[in-house]
C-alpha cells in the first residue's frame, strides 16, 4: 500500500513529494443554501390563488396537494429518521466559483484502460493539487487523501469546524470499473445509520443533486470535483444537523 502525500515523480508531475495535501483545519461549506419554496400558486387566469404549502420533501400533485415523499436512501437499517431538510442546492455562486477554478480533465479512461489510466491519474493529481492550493489560499483546507499504488482505492480524512470545534471523520471510496462514467461513492463508515442521507455501509447519498451534474460533465469532472461538489456540500448540511441532534459529539467533550 502506497501513501500519496504528493503525486509520484514517475507520473511526471511538477512538485512531487512536497506534501501536496495539507493537514490544517478550516471552515467548509460557505454559501451553500437550500432553494426557497414558492408561497403561492397562480391560477390559469394569471391571478394569485390561495397560498399552497410547499412540498419540501415530496412533489406537488396537479390539484396542489403534497404527495408522499420517497426517500433517496436506504433507511431500513434503523428507526425511521425525523423529517429532513431539502437537498443542498449545488449551483450556488460559491460553488460556481470553486468549480470555475478547477482544471477540467480530458482523458476518458478508467482502471481497465491501463496506459490511458496512467494519463487519467496524472490529470486527477493535477486537479487535486490545484484544489488543495486554492483551499490553502482561501484558508479553507478540509481534507486529506491517499491512494493505493494503482490509484483505484482512496482513503483519508475530512473535517468540519462547528462552534470552533473540529469534527474529523475517516473517509474511503473505490474507483468504479466504469469510471469516469460512474462517479465514486464516498463512505464515512462511522456515520452509518445516523442520517437518512446515507446508504448502508456509510455511503453518503448524493443521488438527487450530484449524479445528474456528474453525468453531464463526463469525462471533465474528476476526484477534485467529487470532493468540491459532492462531499463538501454534504458535510456542510449534515454535520451541523447531526451535532444539533446529539448524534455526533466532539471527542474532547
Amino acid at each position: 500500500m502506497t501513501s500519496y502525500c504528493g503525486p509520484p515523480a514517475a507520473l511526471g508531475i511538477e512538485g512531487a513529494g512536497r506534501g501536496w495535501v495539507p493537514g490544517s483545519s478550516a471552515r467548509i461549506g460557505h454559501g451553500f443554501r437550500s432553494p426557497a419554496p414558492s408561497s403561492a400558486a397562480i391560477n390559469k387566469h394569471g391571478t394569485s390563488a390561495q397560498p399552497v404549502r410547499a412540498a419540501t420533501s415530496g412533489t406537488l400533485r396537479k390539484h396542489g396537494t403534497s404527495a408522499q415523499p420517497e426517500p433517496c436512501c436506504d433507511t431500513t437499517s434503523g428507526p425511521s429518521p425525523p423529517p429532513h431538510p431539502p437537498p443542498v442546492k449545488m449551483a450556488d455562486e460559491a460553488t460556481r466559483r470553486v468549480v470555475a477554478e478547477l482544471p477540467l480533465l480530458r482523458t476518458n479512461a478508467g482502471p481497465r484502460d491501463r496506459e490511458l489510466w496512467v494519463q487519467r491519474l496524472k490529470e486527477e493529481y493535477q486537479a487535486l493539487i490545484k484544489y488543495v492550493e486554492n483551499n490553502k489560499n482561501a484558508d479553507n483546507d478540509w481534507f486529506r487523501l491517499e491512494s493505493n499504488k494503482e490509484g483505484t482505492r482512496w482513503f483519508g480524512k475530512c473535517w468540519y469546524i462547528h462552534d470552533l470545534l473540529k469534527y474529523e471523520f475517516a473517509l474511503e471510496f473505490d474507483i468504479p470499473v466504469t469510471y469516469p462514467s460512474t462517479a465514486p461513492e464516498i463512505a464515512i463508515p462511522e456515520l452509518d445509520g445516523k442520517t437518512a442521507k446515507m446508504y448502508r455501509g456509510g455511503k453518503i447519498c448524493l443521488t438527487d443533486h450530484f449524479k445528474p451534474l456528474w453525468a453531464r460533465n463526463v469525462p471533465k469532472f474528476g476526484l477534485a470535483h467529487l470532493m468540491a461538489l459532492g462531499l463538501g456540500p454534504w458535510l456542510a448540511v449534515e454535520i451541523p444537523d447531526l451535532i444539533a441532534k446529539g448524534l455526533i459529539k466532539h471527542k474532547e467533550k
